[in-house]
């Protein structure tokens, strides 16, 4: 999608060269000389971006903005007399930034950059809500090349005969979810999902707790017998979570299972026909397990004819990040009456430039905690996320926050310098001063770096 500028300047000389800039650029470019004539621009083109002289003849910059508050662009007002006070009012009437004439083109640039990305935020959030109907079944995986490749392989398994599958993928990457998609989308669906950590108990404790006990325990009488959870899973799904963890004796028997579809229960001798279907997740490397002799290789091959990787967290694209957490809201939100059913643009922000070391499960413990706390409020907001979130809060990002002048240009001066990694040249090109004159302020205003 072409990214579009409204330009609203007295001066037509302003107008010629900024546009000709952003034409030049591959944008939609719109001009207008009054800021009437803008607002009924506006309404017609309905720009990404409006950037807007504070000093208009008629209606000024600042009615301008307050005429655009709540739509979906983002404005950024011009003054050519050094009117930072103004400056400052429309900061705080919605304004996403302020330059000074003349202009600094790549200054322009970075800024209308910034206030396109925002203004998509906005409209993903707007409609996240909307869309959260769609969240559920294989819609919740998300829709990049990386995971309509997932979803494809997800699919041919299902729908397969195969007894066994392996999932590998990091920890907390949706592998216990993925599984039940994979049983609820294929014919077992009507037959029981049952899960088993494996790392839970020892190996006597398992061969009970899967194959079941023909007899008791010395002592016992012979009505404890019982069957296993792979009896009760016949015609399903039994899905062994971390098969990495399974106790060497345990692998020849599960082994043996696949192999000939049959089990004996602890004690007995009669071979159980068994119709299920293994479903086992590592968060490890098997063939690294085989290797140190943990790990059986017959068993390796045989779950290993078609492994499914789950990618991690950071490797998916930003929309299959919105489809997750459209997913977890849905899921989330009849265990939290009250809380708010959409996230505010400050909050989502935050959520999607975090690194989610912990992948899904991250996510859906930040989103669980968040919506409890935001109880009895509008919007989920970055007050609600977990501190790691909140401590990047900056005065800029309170839009009603009375500053000083010399706050204002402080928090100006730091953000453009980390948006550049520190690099003192590079900041000074774009705040319009030289390098000299940003070091004086670094030290005047004590920024750290």
């Amino acid at each position: 999608m072409t990214d579009s500028i409204l330009l609203i300047d007295d001066d037509v000389d302003v107008l010629r060269v900024l546009g000709t800039f952003f034409e030049q650029r591959g944008w939609d470019v719109y001009r207008e000389l009054s800021g009437e004539a803008g607002v009924a621009t506006f309404e017609r083109a309905l720009t990404d971006v409006v950037l807007v002289d504070l000093n208009l003849p008629g209606m000024d910059g600042l009615e301008v903005l307050e005429q655009l508050r709540g739509r979906e662009t983002a404005v950024i007002v011009l003054t050519g007399d050094g009117d930072v006070p103004t400056a400052v009012r429309a900061m705080q009437s919605g304004a996403e930034n302020f330059l000074a004439k003349p202009v600094d083109l790549s200054h322009l640039q970075a800024a209308a950059d910034r206030a396109v990305e925002k203004v998509r935020l906005r409209r993903v959030n707007r409609t996240l809500i909307g869309q959260s109907a769609n969240a559920t079944g294989l819609d919740g995986l998300g829709t990049s090349a990386l995971m309509r490749e997932v979803t494809r392989q997800l699919t041919l398994l299902a729908h397969s005969d195969r007894n066994a599958v392996l999932l590998q993928g990091e920890g907390g990457t949706g592998k216990r979810w993925i599984a039940r998609l994979m049983h609820d989308i294929s014919a077992r669906a009507s037959a029981p999902f049952i899960e088993v950590a494996c790392g839970a108990g020892d190996a006597a404790w398992l061969e009970a707790e899967l194959f079941g006990r023909e007899t008791g325990p010395a002592g016992e009488s012979s009505a404890e017998r019982r069957q296993g959870l792979v009896e009760v899973a016949d015609g399903g799904t039994l899905f062994l979570d971390e098969i990495a963890d399974l106790p060497l004796e345990m692998q020849a028997k599960l082994h043996a299972m696949l192999e000939t579809r049959a089990i004996r229960r602890a004690g007995g001798i009669r071979e159980i026909p068994v119709d299920v279907r293994v479903i086992a997740a590592t968060a490890r490397s098997l063939a690294a397990v085989v290797d140190t002799g943990r790990f059986r290789e017959d068993l390796f091959r045989r779950l290993n004819v078609m492994p499914l990787t789950v990618p991690p967290l950071r490797e998916r694209s930003r929309d299959d990040f919105l489809a997750l957490i459209r997913r977890f809201l849905k899921e989330l939100s009849p265990a939290s009456p009250g809380a708010p059913t959409r996230l505010s643009d400050d909050a989502l922000e935050r959520l999607l430039k975090h690194a989610w070391p912990g992948n899904v499960r991250e996510l859906h413990n930040v989103l669980e905690r968040a919506l409890l706390l935001a109880r009895g409020n509008e919007v989920v907001g970055a007050e609600h996320l977990p501190p790691e979130f909140r401590a990047r809060f900056s005065p800029l990002d309170r839009r009603h926050t009375p500053l000083t002048l010399d706050e204002l240009e402080r928090m100006h001066i730091d953000r453009t310098l980390k948006h550049h990694t520190g690099n003192r040249t590079h900041a000074a090109q774009e705040l319009g001063i030289s390098r000299a004159t940003l070091i004086a302020k670094i030290k005047r205003y004590a920024i750290p770096g």
